[in-house]
């Protein structure tokens, strides 16, 4: 039976030695970590994986892992997005071949596609998979914004019932929602509570990867127990660590987070760099203010 993908779900990092090298063994004990934390789904290859940085090999390695892992305590989702929609499809199949719980697709992020081509690029791999499609919206990487009105037209694809909404206008969430109806799952890109508060039913988190716990909680306060204040509460006392991953530092400084904690997240791949000393020493303080620890 398909899963129903609902909560705070952690687009991963993607751990690597001193040298650059995919380290399998800590993506493992990562995956465990993050389910033990309680959170309620997981996304591998997506952009804070670096998945554009990784050999095919590296990426069959990277899902296998994460899904054989998960052994179906939590969803997984892939990461399958690609320029060429026959490569995108290729993943999917891939993924779905793996046992993956569902994909998640980006639009072609050099050809500016237009409306109609990404209906047609959504479509041509949803008819094909039998996988859930989340599809992720990102303006700022893809250079095409899957605004509401194209959302609905999406949505009409039978597979297409997901979205990572990834802007700062939160009023798309309910615009989407009114829309789409039921056809359509939304979750966040970017601003959990807010996005929880206009009805989206999850949220995809770069900073749960390093507090899963807490931001997973934040869902569950708000969807389930209906405590808005206390949940307020809770995304201001993590906002600092929220917004230290945003921006250009989504990945550096998620592994330099991680690694403060005594998790070996190892360096992003070039072209991206460690963080310079200063904004390094700024997330070591963040870690010891939070009181973070991995404990895996």
């Amino acid at each position: 039976m398909t899963k129903r993908f609902r909560g705070t779900y952690t687009v991963m990092i993607t751990p690597t030695d001193a040298e650059g090298r995919l380290d399998l063994k800590a993506l493992a004990a990562f995956t465990e970590w993050q389910i033990a934390q309680g959170i309620h789904g997981l996304i591998p290859l997506g952009s804070t994986g670096e998945f554009l940085s990784l050999a095919e090999e590296e990426r069959v390695a990277v899902a296998e892992t994460v899904i054989r892992v998960a052994a179906g305590r939590v969803p997984v989702l892939v990461g399958t997005g690609a320029e060429d929609t026959r490569e995108a499809l290729r993943l999917s199949r891939q993924a779905e071949a793996l046992g993956a719980d569902g994909v998640m697709i980006i639009p072609p992020f050099y050809a500016t596609p237009t409306a109609d081509e990404l209906v047609h690029h959504y479509r041509t791999i949803g008819e094909a998979i039998g996988l859930p499609i989340m599809v992720y919206n990102n303006p700022a990487t893809a250079n095409v914004d899957l605004r509401p009105d194209l959302v609905a037209r999406i949505a009409e694809i039978d597979n297409c019932r997901y979205i990572k909404e990834s802007t700062l206008e939160v009023t798309r969430v309910r615009d989407i929602l009114r829309l789409c109806g039921d056809r359509m799952t939304v979750f966040g890109g970017i601003l959990g509570f807010e996005s929880f508060v206009e009805g989206a039913e999850g949220w995809v988190a770069v900073a749960s990867n390093v507090a899963p716990g807490p931001l997973a909680r934040l869902f569950t306060l708000v969807a389930d127990e209906e405590k808005l204040r206390e949940a307020r509460a809770l995304s201001l006392h993590w906002l600092p660590l929220i917004e230290a991953v945003g921006g250009q530092a989504y990945v550096a400084g998620t592994k330099a987070l991680l690694t403060h904690m005594g998790f070996p997240a190892g360096p992003p791949r070039p072209p991206r760099l460690p963080l310079p000393p200063a904004a390094d020493a700024a997330m070591r303080d963040l870690v010891a203010r939070f009181g973070l620890r991995f404990d895996g």
